[in-house]
């Protein structure tokens, strides 16, 4: 597999990533034992970017990537990890903390865990709005300087805080959603990352499945984010899954998936972009790897426009409760 310098700071990674986060409940229910398989097909596909957060099922995310690392080359392997969301026993959402001596906690456990040495890249998961970026950003300077973490990252912040944290230390990426039908980055905060070089990590690049081709309505179930995500309720729903339909004609005239094509429309975006696939299975991941061959000329791209344009999507990317502690939600 290709790879690519994440940003001007950052180390040489593949140009796919996996997100594991679905692998840890976020989307009901997950097999173990295909997880571990899966993160094994990826690492033997050439992916070396594993990205996780340790609020994923309360830990059991880390815990399950240190189970699927072992025996493995552990400098073969970047481990980005996102910290300082808070939650309770029932699962439920409290916040932010990027206190500096929260920071050291969290990385504490974020290595024993895992079972390493240091992390590669660790990121707050948003900006806590209590602490100054640049409070956060220099406690976790001061684990690189102590060996801790390699790398630092940024993850769903707008221009102005990104620039704020450039200036206590270089950042390398910022992680954030990016898709054909969530592209709110491109006004202000791709250019910012851009003059600055910084790379970008795309979540979110098949919209949490509704545009991998393989959804269908009312196919939420308990437990699953999506039930709650504004785009899969009824009435915005049919809307977007039309988008979908739209784009599988293109894809079908290329000979392609949906997903694959959807993946290959945001890796055609810059050669900083590093699109993150949440496959929790080895079908959907080898489909997702398959899109590394697909290229795009400007005929296609302007198909692909014209089946999804620009702010097309109904509903926004998170409920309006998360969305209003996003720092990213409040640029554009």
């Amino acid at each position: 597999m290709e790879k690519v310098s994440l940003g001007k700071f950052g180390p040489d990674v593949s140009v796919i990533g996996l997100g594991c986060m679905g692998m840890s409940g976020m989307y009901g229910p997950s097999d173990r034992a295909e997880s571990i398989a899966t993160i094994h097909a990826a690492l033997d596909a050439g992916i070396t970017l594993l990205d996780t957060g340790d609020f994923y099922g309360m830990g059991h995310n880390e815990m399950l990537i240190g189970e699927a690392l072992k025996g493995r080359d552990r400098d073969q392997v970047q481990l980005s990890v996102k910290f300082g969301a808070l939650r309770d026993a029932a699962g439920a959402w409290l916040g932010y903390d990027g206190r500096p001596k929260a920071v050291r906690n969290f990385l504490a456990y974020t290595l024993q865990r895992l079972g390493v040495d240091y992390i590669d890249i660790y990121r707050p998961a948003r900006l806590d709005p209590d602490v100054p970026i640049e409070d956060t950003v220099g406690a976790i300077a001061d684990m690189v300087k102590a060996g801790y973490v390699r790398h630092i990252g940024l993850s769903e912040v707008g221009p102005e805080t990104i620039r704020r944290a450039a200036a206590v230390h270089p950042i390398v990426d910022l992680q954030i959603e990016y898709s054909l039908i969530s592209r709110g980055i491109e006004a202000e905060i791709l250019p910012t990352c851009r003059e600055l070089g910084i790379g970008i990590t795309a979540y979110g690049v098949l919209s949490r499945g509704l545009i991998s081709g393989h959804w269908q309505k009312g196919a939420t179930k308990g437990g699953d984010f999506r039930a709650m995500s504004p785009r899969f309720q009824e009435g915005n729903i049919e809307q977007n899954l039309a988008l979908v339909e739209a784009l599988r004609r293109v894809a079908d005239a290329k000979g392609v998936t949906v997903a694959q094509i959807a993946i290959a429309w945001v890796a055609a975006q810059g050669a900083d972009i590093v699109p993150l696939v949440g496959a929790r299975r080895r079908d959907r991941l080898a489909e997702a790897l398959a899109s590394q061959a697909v290229r795009l000329d400007a005929d296609e791209l302007a198909a692909i426009e014209r089946a999804v344009p620009k702010d097309a999507a109904a509903g926004a990317r998170y409920p309006e409760a998360q969305l209003a502690h996003m720092d990213s939600e409040r640029h554009g």
